[in-house]
């Protein structure tokens, strides 16, 4: 402990081929760690945790850009900055940045503010950037090196608000110190020292736990089969977090009609989803209704054309169910093609199917809610009504001017809200963002409030090969509520990020919401499934949370559908990557337990 050197080192990586790492990507501030001051060990899978925002034109469009050269440094008020030379999409020089750099300040190096562009000189490009703080003038040193090959330097008192900073004058020649890593890819920059905390925390939040031990009564007083089946075991994990997981207990020792003490054994139980459960299945949803699950996805098998469900008792029994088609392009005149993103919800005692569809072409999509009728069964395709497109308050359609898709609802203290992707294409093509209004619970498919915006694909890994955010779904926890959302193309490059509130604030307002500056699911956290994305979550009999997914067995292969168990960090919010192995370690499967029974 004693000897412990927490250092914290950034740094961007070289690209590779567009669908493996593309330039939006590689120009990020990634971070490393070390505690003994010589070996880094990447964090995050080697992906970005900072990324430059896009800027926004005139004409509402949006210019994505990149980061080259991030300088990290502790500030006088306890908190990081970050400082970096932003540069066009491609990591060419930004003709918007010249004379500037970038400025972000973060308080765990997790979450970032962006402030904005820094001025430091007029007429040449910045090329290179450092800063440190001096406590004894309490002044910051801002040195750099511009596209002419000169250095200058320059104090200011206050790096946020730069209007007292002095001239800019001459200074000699830098250079940080070269460290070679062995990180795929890795331009190393600098490193800082930071406390235990402040590393354990990055440790904590940018690695997968491991299970490591359980935590089990020794002993316990029971006096039915019932009884001990409600007897649990608490995981713990590597980083102190912990899940209640269910045993199967061997109780074929235990004679229920003589009290006494009977030592027994049991299997943690763990259900296990080999992927892909479903081969050309993407943006699956899954729900309970009346005693069942139900499963509804994209069938990219037939182009878009039909939506079927599965029925079982369990999730589990949904892989290997029959599907039974409820809706298909012939059915409906004003829904021909691109049947998109079904989701099952349940809401005032009726269950819908949100969905998007057209009436032809691809800028005629638009999001649609189908009633099932009272007592129907979800897999009968009779039982469910005509879909409705949504509409606004006063009836108009919700959109005109593009697409609206990925609709999905999040309920809170009697009200309901609805999410969705929408896209704005004339006059022009604005990309896909995500926004929120209030619906009428008795008919969902009507707005009672004006849309709200609130997420744009302003970070290089949601507008990576195109500007899309969509397929919000609401994770709803005691403290905060989550909304995941996808970005970037639908290939390799899909990823998840996510958007969070206090369940107590006002969803309406955007000022309330907070956006993840890097995505929590990408082609790096699971070896073998690309381009993640499009979840929704379920809850199963024991109270576990599953993540429901689609992703690709490798890039070019088509979508599938998966599932995994939802894990919560240090800090209480989803962790989508955790493996099987990682979350249930075969060595501590196997539990023992002495049962007292009662007479």
């Amino acid at each position: 402990m004693e000897n412990e050197i927490h250092s914290v080192l950034c740094y961007t990586r070289e690209p590779l081929e567009p669908e493996i790492y593309s330039p939006k990507l590689a120009y990020s501030m990634h971070l490393a760690y070390t505690d003994d001051g010589m070996s880094y060990r990447e964090l995050n899978h080697n992906s970005g945790v900072l990324f430059a925002k896009a800027a926004e034109l005139a004409n509402g469009t949006l210019s994505a850009k990149s980061l080259k050269n991030p300088y990290l440094f502790h500030m006088a008020d306890g908190n990081f900055g970050v400082l970096a030379i932003r540069t066009e999409a491609d990591g060419s020089p930004d003709q918007q940045s010249k004379g500037s750099v970038l400025l972000f300040t973060s308080p765990d190096l997790l979450q970032y503010r962006e402030l904005g562009l820094l001025n430091l000189t007029n007429g040449f490009y910045v090329q290179d950037i450092m800063c440190e703080y001096e406590h004894a003038s309490r002044r910051y040193i801002l040195r750099w090196r511009e596209e002419d090959g000169r250095y200058y330097e320059r104090e200011m008192a206050d790096v946020t608000c730069p209007d007292d900073a002095a001239k800019p004058k001459p200074c000699e020649a830098f250079t940080l110190s070269p460290r070679r890593v062995a990180i795929e890819g890795a331009v190393a920059r600098n490193a800082i020292r930071v406390s235990r905390d402040v590393a354990q925390r990055l440790i904590h939040k940018l690695t997968v736990p491991v299970h490591v031990r359980n935590e089990l009564p020794e002993r316990v007083a029971v006096t039915s089969k019932e009884q001990l089946q409600a007897v649990k075991v608490t995981a713990i994990y590597s980083d102190g977090t912990t899940a209640i997981k269910s045993i199967e207990w061997d109780a074929s020792e235990i004679d229920w009609s003589r009290p006494g003490t009977y030592c027994i054994s049991g299997s943690i139980r763990q259900e296990r989803y080999t992927f892909p459960m479903a081969t050309n299945r993407a943006d699956p949803c899954i729900a309970q209704w009346d005693g069942r699950y139900f499963f509804v996805a994209t069938n990219d098998a037939d182009g878009n054309h039909t939506i079927s469900i599965r029925e079982a008792d369990s999730i589990f029994g949904l892989v290997s169910a029959e599907e039974s088609k409820i809706l298909d392009t012939g059915i409906h005149d004003h829904l021909k093609r691109f049947l998109w993103a079904p989701e099952l919800h349940g809401i005032g005692g009726d269950l819908y199917i949100f969905l998007a569809g057209s009436s032809g072409e691809f800028k005629d999509i638009q999001s649609h809610v189908m009633r099932l009728k009272k007592g129907g069964n979800p897999s009968m395709a009779t039982d469910w009504g005509t879909p409705i497109r949504v509409a606004r308050h006063d009836g108009s359609p919700l959109f005109q001017a593009g697409i609206t898709l990925d609709m999905t609802v999040l309920e809170r203290k009697g009200r309901l809200y609805v999410l969705w992707a929408q896209r704005e294409l004339v006059p022009l093509d604005l990309g896909s963002w995500i926004y929120i209004a209030e619906a009428d619970p008795r008919e969902p498919w009507r707005l009672i409030s004006e849309p709200v915006l609130l997420s744009k694909p302003d970070y290089g890994w949601a507008n990576n090969q195109t500007f899309v955010e969509e397929g919000p779904f609401a994770l709803m926890t005691d403290r905060k509520i989550f909304v995941t959302i996808s970005g970037a193309l639908v290939d390799a490059t899909y990823c998840v990020g996510m958007l969070s509130v206090n369940s107590d604030a006002d969803f309406l307002d955007p000022n309330q919401w907070t956006k993840g500056n890097y995505p929590l699911l990408t082609s790096r956290s699971v070896p073998g499934e690309y381009g993640p994305g499009h979840n929704s979550y379920v809850k199963d009999e024991d109270g576990t949370i599953w993540s429901v997914y689609h992703a690709r067995p490798g890039i070019g292969q088509p979508r599938c559908s998966g599932l995994r168990r939802v894990h919560f960090d240090v800090d209480g919010e989803p962790m989508l990557g955790l493996t099987e192995e990682k979350d249930l370690n075969p060595a501590l499967g196997s539990v023992y337990l002495d049962v007292l029974v009662e007479g």
